[in-house]
């Protein structure tokens, strides 16, 4: 395996950071993906981020994670990290031969913020301010599918639930409400969520789910019926209190491969 790290503007620190196999046949490819972790937009769980970006690793992918930026270094911060996850994209397949990706095949894994950041990005993919802002093309920066985790969605479904953070996020909340700005061009959309989730209520993974099923998507929703916030993996790899070690709610990273592969 070979541990690459990208930096995505010489002014900034954000980075890409990838996982990649080399095996001797230079003609094999693979699927990539690309981990979006969360951390309330103030810091990310390295890793955590590295532990999920493993796990896909193992089911054959070449995974990456990607440090986008953070309040305090943007302000208002959106959209700035949704335009990184873009370039992340375009740079991915721009070096796909370099790297042996499938470049037709890339998925995002957003979790918490992390999943706010990748909905967003899914609405807004092919929306040409949106690229001319990036500095990309849609062609370069079509995901295959997304995944979202215990996703922030909107905040009027109860996070943030302070104005001062809200602020600090944006000036606009009606444009970071990535439910009211789903289309038919989303592309295929695969969700978990624990239904006691105490920090970023169910219902902004409902309301996702609804907006995209609404829009004819591709939609895959799972409710856990239990389990915090912040599961990751959910096994003993990302446990970090006693309560997240939940093999039920683990099966998530099994159905999420298993729909993957049923996408045509």
């Amino acid at each position: 395996m070979k541990i690459i790290t990208q930096s995505l503007a010489s002014d900034s620190a954000v980075y890409l950071q990838g996982y990649l196999r080399q095996p001797e046949d230079t003609t094999l490819t693979y699927p990539a993906v690309v981990i979006v972790p969360g951390g309330s937009y103030t810091h990310i769980p390295e890793q955590q981020a590295e532990d999920l970006a493993m796990a896909w690793f193992a089911r054959g992918y070449q995974a990456f994670f990607l440090r986008y930026s953070f309040v305090g270094e943007k302000q208002p911060l959106l959209p700035t990290p949704v335009v990184e996850l873009a370039q992340s994209l375009a740079l991915i397949r721009q070096n796909s031969t370099a790297w042996q990706i499938q470049a037709d095949n890339l998925i995002i894994a957003g979790f918490s913020v992390g999943g706010h950041i990748t909905a967003l990005f899914n609405n807004l993919w092919h929306d040409a301010a949106f690229n001319q802002l990036a500095g990309t093309t849609p062609a370069q920066i079509k995901p295959r599918a997304v995944i979202l985790g215990y996703p922030v969605i909107t905040p009027a479904a109860g996070f943030p639930n302070d104005d001062a953070t809200l602020a600090s996020w944006t000036d606009d909340p009606q444009s970071i409400a990535a439910d009211q700005q789903v289309t038919a061009s989303n592309v295929p959309t695969f969700i978990w969520v624990t239904a006691a989730d105490p920090l970023v209520p169910v219902q902004n993974a409902l309301a996702y789910a609804q907006a995209t099923i609404a829009a004819g998507v591709d939609t895959e929703l799972h409710v856990f019926h239990q389990g915090p916030h912040g599961l990751a993996l959910a096994n003993s790899v990302t446990a970090w209190k006693p309560g997240t070690d939940l093999p039920h709610v683990a099966h998530w990273l099994d159905l999420a491969n298993e729909w993957l592969t049923e996408l045509p």
